[in-house]
């Protein structure tokens, strides 16, 4: 049985008239939309509701779900304990979404036995998602709020609670149709809770402020949910989220997973931000099967076609660094500048044969880091042996990350950065974010930071990354060296 109906409800504690004392009367569009939802699902009656939440555990590798029998939580933390619930745990429906994640989830069939067998077996093909890792089993505010409207009109069901993660939104999805899955497998009646405020940069005398990104985030995100055209979510980059301090879009996406494939009658109940924050509601009636809204699906094949496109305008460094990698992981072998005689790169430049220098390979997946290793100085005889060995420490032996599978191949966004020479500085004055990379010392430890990556924007932020990546602890002495880069896409 498909999942009966979605809503997507924001949580604001202020909402509560016992925590608002007052204040929620200047919400209270949002409180009569909160009431509709509930009287929504009380119509529906179903046996389980599953909420996802951002202030639940959250890994940033790993989807936590919520393990147990039952859960007790209230809302003292904003001085209204006297707002409390105890929920029931749907357990069984919970072991079918974890037996699901195991077996690899919903691409698990797209996985050939020469992938399993060529990285170790099946073990790096799990989904990561499951009950390990509880470090508090209190109900959340994510959660608390949502039940609070709920269980005023209807409380015969059990409840799924599960965490968001780190991981990409394409894997928010995927834990949707594992989700889908499982409810179709017990034949459960469920209704899909995702839970999440919106920007919390909509006003200057707001908590959090004000950002140009909150107002157009806003608009965005209420677009696309009020119209139900889920494929749109996988179109906001993560910095321009971050910009904006989204609460609930990777909820979002795990909620459009769990609709995967299926007919929905979209509705906008409201929008406003008050407060600072962006709170919308968005329910979506669900019928059957729909073979158009397969939306991951149909991302990935615009995305896989504009990978394709753009591996083919390379250069040739960074075409080396694929070809290095990929012989790697398909084959164990190990290439040298010797290897590539009969190969497309018999004849390379004499830049890349006749000097040596430090370089550095990133690898990205669906606009997440995959893996970044290299060197600071030169290690090889020549910039071409250099990129051989560093593509496939990038792609193996970041201790960040898991070994990069075949099937994650046609994926993959590299660049390669050749360093100059470092040279020492006196001061931060020296350096510019955009055009230098940074290189601390202190003792025997030295961390490095490349020149122009998204999210830093100032030389402090950019030598205390490098710090961090180091162990060097604030406030330390320090001294600087700043170097440049030649990037190649």
């Amino acid at each position: 049985m498909p999942i009966l109906g979605a809503f997507m409800v924001p949580h604001p504690p202020i909402i509560l008239p016992e925590v608002g004392r007052g204040e929620e009367k200047k919400i209270s569009n949002v409180t009569e939309a909160y009431e509709k939802v509930a009287d929504r699902i009380a119509e529906l009656k179903p046996e389980t509701v599953i909420i996802s939440s951002p202030h639940s555990i959250m890994y940033a590798d790993y989807f936590h779900i919520s393990p147990g029998s039952s859960a007790f939580g209230d809302m003292g933390r904003f001085q209204a304990d006297e707002v409390s619930f105890d929920a029931e745990y749907d357990e069984e429906l919970v072991d079918e979404i974890c037996k699901i994640a195991e077996k690899g989830g919903p691409d698990a069939k797209n996985i050939t036995d020469k992938e399993k067998k060529g990285q170790g077996g099946l073990a790096l093909h799990e989904f990561p998602a499951g009950t390990l890792g509880e470090r508090d089993s209190s109900l959340d505010h994510g959660t608390l709020i949502p039940l609070y409207f709920i269980c005023k009109k209807y409380t015969d069901f059990k409840l799924v609670r599960i965490g968001l993660s780190g991981l990409p939104l394409a894997l928010h999805y995927q834990m949707g149709q594992i989700i889908q899955e499982a409810v179709n497998k017990t034949g459960r009646r469920v209704v899909y809770i995702a839970s999440g405020d919106l920007s919390h940069k909509m006003k200057e005398d707001g908590p959090y402020g004000f950002a140009p990104e909150g107002p157009q985030y806003d608009e965005r995100i209420m677009d696309v949910c009020g119209r139900g055209d889920f494929k749109e979510l996988f179109e906001f980059e993560d910095g321009f989220c971050e910009k904006a301090a989204e609460c609930g879009h990777r909820s979002f996406v795990m909620m459009a997973g769990a609709l995967d494939g299926l007919s929905v009658k979209a509705e906008e109940l409201v929008h406003e931000a008050t407060f600072g924050v962006g709170y919308g509601i968005c329910t979506y009636e669900v019928g059957g099967p729909d073979e158009t809204r397969h939306f991951l699906e149909e991302w990935r094949r615009e995305k896989l076609s504009e990978l394709e496109s753009r591996q083919r305008d390379e250069d040739i460094y960074v075409k080396l660094a694929r070809f290095s990698l990929e012989n790697y992981v398909s084959g164990g072998k190990t290439l040298h500048v010797s290897d590539l005689r009969g190969t497309e790169f018999e004849k390379l430049p004499d830049e890349m044969l006749n000097e040596a220098a430090g370089a550095f390979v990133s690898i990205h997946k669906n606009g997440a880091l995959r893996g970044c290793i290299g060197t600071i100085a030169p290690t090889c005889k020549c910039v071409a042996e250099e990129i051989l060995q560093n593509a496939i420490s990038a792609g193996t032996n970041d201790p960040r990350f898991p070994m990069i599978t075949i099937d994650e191949l046609p994926w993959l966004e590299i660049s390669v950065d050749v360093l100059a020479e470092p040279e020492p500085i006196s001061s931060t004055d020296k350096l510019d974010v955009k055009r230098y990379g940074v290189i601390v010392t202190s003792g025997n430890k030295r961390g490095l930071l490349l020149p122009n990556l998204d999210g830093v924007e100032s030389v402090n932020q950019q030598i205390n990354i490098a710090c961090q990546k180091a162990g060097i602890p604030a406030g330390e002495e320090i001294s600087l060296e700043r170097f440049e880069v030649v990037r190649h896409l």
